[in-house]
């Protein structure tokens, strides 16, 4: 649980089954309004690492956008909406830190990558076709994964399926770049040590929690605020997505 230092704010006390090393509700807006005379005011508040999932957000909307524009087929603007999903749901956990928005973040990571694999394993082909088997083997993963998860409720569990999901887009990136498309290698690798950088820091975040809580109180808010790694993760991993996407 969060140290009782930690704010309460509008949404009340986390029902999450994370609690990540920023302080929960660090940033705060005020609102006053008047209803037949009367007032009420509430303090809106959320998180640095709320904001830090922009990434996310912003640049997969614009692929979308570019993807339509260019007609080009249907898998990849579904790999930029999802990305956005992404971003949309971790924006909601970390604003909230409720159980319910860690699902509509957690989950949607799944669903992605999924995604992202079927886009990998389809990128030779030169008719735009379904690839029903490997959709279906896709999807009955998701579907067991959300199933067994939501049962079971156990952060480990998901952090096993997403690692293995992104070691298969990992391993099928590296293929390609090695072996087919060579000149891609630049984006590959960049995209790759990019998403590796952020998982790094977010493990550090992770370890080091106690060390970098007391360093931050010793720092300036502006300068403290860089040692926020889960928002540098976000950040990170937006981007090598987002990259990957375009790879």
């Amino acid at each position: 649980m969060a140290p009782a230092a930690d704010r309460e704010g509008y949404w009340g006390p986390p029902t999450s089954t994370l609690e990540w090393c920023e302080e929960n509700y660090a940033l705060c807006l005020f609102s006053v309004h008047s209803i037949q005379f009367k007032i009420s005011a509430f303090r809106f508040c959320f998180t640095g690492n709320t904001v830090s999932n922009l990434i996310f957000i912003l640049p997969p909307v614009y692929g979308a956008i570019q993807t339509y524009k260019d007609g080009l087929e249907k898998r990849y603007l579904a790999a930029y909406l999802c990305l956005t999903a992404v971003g949309l749901g971790s924006w909601c956990f970390h604003m909230t830190l409720k159980y319910e928005m860690q699902l509509l973040d957690e989950l949607p990571m799944i669903y992605s990558c999924c995604v992202f694999v079927y886009c990998l394993y389809e990128c030779f082909k030169y008719k735009n076709t379904v690839n029903y088997p490997l959709l279906f083997l896709l999807i009955t993963y998701s579907f067991v994964v959300s199933i067994v998860y939501l049962n079971l409720k156990e952060p480990v569990f998901h952090q096993i399926m997403y690692g293995t999901l992104v070691s298969i887009i990992v391993l099928r990136s590296v293929y390609i770049v090695l072996w087919v498309y060579p000149w891609l290698r630049g984006l590959g690798y960049t995209s790759l040590t990019v998403f590796l950088m952020g998982f790094f820091l977010w493990n550090v975040d992770n370890i080091f929690c106690d060390k970098l809580r007391a360093l931050r109180e010793k720092m300036p808010p502006v300068v403290g605020a860089v040692t926020q790694f889960h928002a540098w993760w976000h950040i990170l991993t937006g981007l090598g997505s987002y990259l990957h996407i375009l790879l």
